[in-house]
């Protein structure tokens, strides 16, 4: 049953007529590609290899493909809707105020947390040919200039803020493909079936565990293009196209990549730095310092996202009353949120400064996964609402894979720590106390 009018608030303001809706479907891609490709793919490959041996080849590809339930359900959903908010905005819809919100809330967590633990992550990643950012006044301005400059670009409008997430894809790409063009020539057979060799005895199920968290999680992120929908051109459009072509896209990549790494590199599960180190030895060390600063492009590339995407839910949550209705205003000039993304930065600024990128990933780990369970179980629900809408995106089998992506999800939380899982729990009780303190939104004029 459809939730009664008084339950659902009006389209948040980026919504409103006049909105400068401004990226087209290919800038779409850009950024979806820019938000999943991070530094993880630079580290991926000897941790995989140590927790899976030859396996990691294989398991690369199984998690593209497992990922891709999820986003077919994110791209389902997004072919509903026009409005900004992403997974918050399907619960809503779905469940109603309440679930709505605790999605929401999760998802905003998620991006603060994930900002700044990029934020550290670029720190420390230039920390490798400047020392000077690892700590104290340098690791300060790595952290503050980064983010000042990112939410400045995201303040000018969405256009700039689309334009230089390109640029950054294509930056943090070429180093990629680079690496696999140069590489493919000198690949090793024999070291990709003995990369990572666990002797002859199975993978133990803590390791399992463990790789299928680290493997999905090097493609998490699409979840976060929905967000601005308000502000593309044909969100009901371009959404799906672009989740579904960068899911193709980051799966070649990443299996390129981890096969070049396989063949190129021995003892590759002990290394630090994979990429850089197997591009040293068959191309010298030109191409590993290209891969060294790529990486820190890639970090940078991929906050530029968040912090882009973060400030739209808390205005989708702003409009429909929950925090100060200042969170919702959108400027005259600028058409974009700028206090919730002043907000959002100020925030990621001071968890960035106050901890550690591995304690802030951390953070972020269970609260995703909460979210893409709400967006999967939605889905089931807005099917039967909104599939007969012109132009709805239509999945093979009906519900089988919203079902698939939902267990999915839940196999992924009974992977996580208990630790992760009280702070998720408690993130969520907070939830419940900001919920408790809702305003009454906006209405439609």
């Amino acid at each position: 049953m459809t939730p009664p009018p008084t339950e659902r608030a009006a389209p948040p303001a980026a919504t409103a007529p006049g909105t400068l809706r401004a990226v087209s479907r290919w800038q779409l891609l850009g950024l979806s590609i820019n938000d999943v490709i991070g530094s993880g793919i630079y580290l991926l490959p000897a941790t995989a290899a140590l927790l899976l041996g030859p396996s990691s080849l294989w398991a690369v590809l199984l998690a593209g493909v497992a990922v891709s339930l999820l986003v077919l359900c994110y791209a389902q959903a997004a072919s509903y809707f026009d409005q900004p908010g992403g997974g918050y905005l399907y619960a809503r819809e779905a469940f109603g105020a309440f679930i709505g919100f605790e999605v929401g809330w999760m998802l905003l967590l998620t991006r603060i947390a994930t900002a700044a633990a990029l934020s550290n992550g670029l720190a420390e990643a230039i920390a490798r040919y400047w020392p000077g950012a690892a700590e104290g006044a340098g690791r300060v301005a790595v952290v503050a200039g980064s983010l000042g400059l990112l939410v400045l670009i995201n303040v000018v409008g969405v256009r700039s803020a689309a334009r230089a997430g390109v640029v950054l894809a294509i930056a943090k790409v070429l180093p990629l493909l680079l690496f696999v063009a140069l590489g493919a020539a000198h690949v090793d057979l024999l070291l990709v079936d003995a990369a990572g060799d666990l002797g002859g005895h199975a993978i133990p199920l803590r390791d399992l565990g463990q790789a299928a968290l680290l493997l999905l999680f090097a493609y998490a992120g699409f979840e976060n293009l929905p967000a601005a929908a308000g502000e593309y051109r044909n969100p009901q459009r371009d959404v799906p196209f672009a989740l579904l072509s960068m899911i193709a896209c980051v799966t070649a990549i990443y299996f390129a990549v981890q096969w070049v790494a396989m063949g190129t590199l021995p003892g590759l599960a002990q290394s630090k730095t994979p990429l850089a180190d197997a591009a040293a030895g068959f191309s010298g060390g030109w191409l590993a310092l290209v891969l060294t600063v790529g990486a820190s492009v890639s970090i940078l590339g991929t906050n530029s996202n968040t912090v882009m995407m973060a400030p739209r839910y808390l205005l989708a949550l702003a409009g429909d009353g929950y925090g100060p209705r200042a969170l919702a205003a959108i400027h005259p000039r600028f058409r974009t949120p700028v206090v919730a993304i002043l907000c959002i930065g100020l925030i990621s600024l001071v968890l960035a400064l106050s901890g550690s990128f591995v304690q802030l990933a951390l953070l972020s780990v269970v609260s995703r996964l909460c979210t893409y369970l709400g967006t999967a179980v939605s889905v089931l629900v807005l099917r039967r609402r909104h599939g007969d809408r012109p132009g709805a995106l239509r999945l093979p089998g009906g519900p089988l894979i919203p079902i698939l992506a939902t267990l999915l999800s839940l196999g992924l939380l009974a992977s996580a720590s208990i630790e992760n899982l009280i702070a998720a729990a408690v993130a969520l009780v907070v939830g419940a106390g900001v919920y408790a303190l809702r305003r009454k939104p906006q209405q439609a004029p």
